[in-house]
Order: C-alpha cells, then sequence, then structure tokens
C-alpha cells in the first residue's frame, strides 16, 4: 500500500485498487481508514480524494531506507500502537476507552459495550448504535488479543497470526467460547494491565517524552505520577515499572534522567526539548540517522 500510495495517490479510489493493492474489495477501505488512523497517511484537505504517506509514514515504511517496512522489530508494534491511541483526534475511541480510560482489567462484552455508552453520555457525545459498538469490540479482540478459536477468529491460524501481529503484544486476551454457552458472545475480555514490561524501554521513553512535548516545547520536567497516567495507561504498565523502564531508558540518553524534586516527587527531566529528544530516543532504536519529527 505504502508504495503504491507513492505512485498513486489516488489509487484508493481506483477501480482496480484491489487488483494494485493485492487485497480484497472489502479491504481497500479498511486499509485507508488504518493507514490514516495510525498517522502513516494524510488525505488531502481540498477533498480530492487523494493521500499521501506522512513523514512518519515515510520513515517507518519506505522500502528502501525505512526504519522497518516490514515491522520486523517488536518496537514498531508498540510505536504503532501508542501512534493509534494519541492521535489527534484519536480514530478508535473503543480502543482508547479500553487500553487508557476504563481502568477496568476484565469485562464481558456486554459489560463493555454498556461502559462504552455510559462514558459516551457522559461526555455528551452523540451516542453510536450499539451494532457500531459491537463491531468495534470484536475488531479490537481480533486485533490485539492472541486467542486461537475465539469467536471472532473461530479458525485462527498462522495466516491469522501474520495479519494481526498486535496479537504479539499480549495486552489483550479473551476467554476460550467453550467456556461459555453455546451462542453466547459476551464472553470474558481481559486486559493485560503489566504487558507493557515487555515493551523496549526506549520505546516508553520515547511515548513519555512524546506525551510531554504535547504540553510543552521546553526544557523541563514531567511527573512521573502525570505520566504513569499518561503513558503508563495507554501502554499498560504502572508507575514502578514505567519508572524502571525510564531509568534503564535513560541511562543512554544522557540529556534525560528520572529525578526526585525537592518535595520528593518523582520527576523525568530533558535538558532539551522533548520533542527534540523523543525523535533522538525513536532514530535510536531503529539505528536511523533521523527521526519522523525530523522532517
Amino acid at each position: 500500500m505504502h508504495t503504491a500510495l507513492q505512485e498513486d495517490p489516488h489509487v484508493f479510489q481506483r477501480p482496480d485498487a484491489p487488483v494494485v493493492l493485492g487485497v480484497g474489495s472489502s479491504m481497500v477501505a479498511s486499509m485507508r481508514f488504518w493507514a490514516g488512523a495510525f498517522g502513516l497517511v494524510r488525505e488531502d484537505t481540498a477533498g480530492t480524494g487523494a493521500a499521501a504517506p506522512t513523514a512518519r509514514g515515510h520513515w517507518l515504511l519506505d522500502d528502501e531506507n525505512g526504519a522497518d517496512p516490514y515491522l520486523e522489530d517488536p518496537g514498531s508494534l508498540w510505536l504503532l500502537h501508542w501512534w493509534l491511541l494519541t492521535g489527534t483526534p484519536c480514530s478508535v475511541p473503543t480502543w482508547y476507552y479500553v487500553f487508557a480510560a476504563s481502568g477496568i482489567s476484565r469485562f464481558t462484552r456486554a459489560e463493555l459495550l454498556s461502559s462504552i455508552r455510559n462514558a459516551v453520555t457522559r461526555n455528551g457525545w452523540q451516542p453510536p448504535a450499539d451494532d457500531t459498538i459491537k463491531r468495534d469490540i470484536a475488531c479490537l479482540a481480533t486485533m490485539y488479543a492472541p486467542q486461537v478459536g475465539s469467536v471472532d477468529q473461530p479458525r485462527a491460524g498462522l495466516e491469522d497470526v501474520l495479519t494481526n501481529p498486535f496479537r504479539d503484544l499480549g495486552l489483550l486476551s479473551t476467554a476460550s467460547p467453550t467456556s461459555h454457552p453455546r451462542g453466547d458472545r459476551s464472553h470474558e475480555i481481559t486486559v493485560i494491565r503489566g504487558a507493557g514490561r515487555s515493551a523496549p524501554a526506549a520505546a516508553l521513553l520515547y511515548a513519555c517524552l512524546d506525551f510531554a512535548a504535547r504540553d510543552t516545547a521546553a526544557p523541563g520536567s514531567t511527573s512521573l505520577a502525570r505520566l504513569a497516567s499518561g503513558p503508563g495507561r495507554i501502554m499498560l504498565l504502572d508507575g514502578g515499572a514505567l519508572r524502571g523502564a525510564l531509568e534503564r531508558a535513560a541511562a543512554r540518553h544522557p540529556a534525560v534522567a528520572v529525578v526526585e524534586s525537592g518535595a520528593g516527587e518523582m520527576l523525568l527531566a530533558y535538558d532539551a526539548p522533548p520533542a527534540v529528544l523523543a525523535n533522538q530516543v525513536l532514530a535510536g532504536i531503529f539505528h536511523r540517522p533521523g527521526a519522523p519529527g525530523d522532517a
């Protein structure tokens, strides 16, 4: 898709798009949506229907010079997970609710649907149809839960694993359908709140610096408590685990340190603008000379 889009900005609109992209006809719109949701593609705001890879998309996916065009590095999946949930705006609010907003670790699908509807009402938004939320929940489980033979993937096999690499992050699990009455589609989904411990420490440092850069362009510091409630929740690890990861990563980046304030508060301190340091950390993860924000 990335290469095809560089050759033709209107590839998604072409009658032969399924042939060019090598997917089924129903997948063209899906590819377009997810490429935008991850921030890898940007639509033409003039309404022409044209689309083009973003600096982020070029940096990660270019065939010859991309950091990881085939997404072989586990760090790429953590990076994409972060980009997906921190888009402005986030294109997948159900995903954001489950990972970052609810604070709940286990729920049936019916409970999750009800919780999402309640959250929508509290925020004064127009509630979506129940079927839309149910499809979101099914898609989320298929995307992240490494459950072979689940309701969403009744014949999950090697092809499913290869086409749903986010399962390897271990962020979600689903109960086996055999433990529930036949026809019951409200089996449990569990958020593995400690899964972020397996994320590369440098990827977590990047997420924290990227998070800090959304508030300030200046050198300074951000409390670990605030980072734990932001990147920590999205990346699924608690404050203690996040602190350990940041300390390990900071040992390789002299401009960053975990320090204690005079009031006894733990801080992530940075001697340069956090956006600049985030780019440096990201480039270092993939041994690249630059990062998307440098473009």
